[in-house]
């Protein structure tokens, strides 16, 4: 029996002085909730709730070696309930990538397209995106 109930929060890293683009993406474009810091923290971190509890924490790495690659296979998977909010998500997500700007993401998966993860049966509905900062994104039923 395992002594681990879920995923309490996913930490994502991002460029030194990009931590306020954060809530471009992940609170305007993904509609997630912006939670509180602590206080001392509060200008090298950023939170997000999500709901069921977890949290979706950014930083900044320790150094910049620590930074994703454009081909970084790490990523969170976002859990969405139904296929007509995944495909909302994705158009959101698309139209941010489209029009561009400081906090869009850096690539999205097109909606109609084949998405850009591996193929099989054995994976449901799903896209990938990477953010603003080049963190790898997956949303899946």
């Amino acid at each position: 029996m395992s002594l681990i109930s879920g995923i309490a929060h996913v930490n994502l890293t991002v460029p030194q002085g990009s931590l306020h683009l954060a809530d471009a993406f992940y609170r305007d474009t993904l509609g997630l909730q912006k939670a509180p810091v602590p206080q001392a923290q509060r200008d090298i971190l950023a939170w997000y709730n999500m709901p069921g509890g977890q949290q979706i924490h950014i930083s900044h790495p320790n150094n910049t070696s620590e930074l994703l690659t454009d081909t970084s296979r790490q990523h969170p998977c976002f859990k969405i309930p139904s296929p007509d909010a995944l495909s909302e998500l994705q158009k959101r997500i698309w139209d941010h990538y489209k029009k561009g700007g400081e906090g869009a993401p850096k690539d999205a998966d097109e909606p109609g397209a084949e998405n850009s993860g591996s193929k099989g049966a054995e994976y449901p509905t799903r896209f990938f995106a990477r953010d603003y900062s080049n963190n790898r994104l997956e949303f899946s039923l």
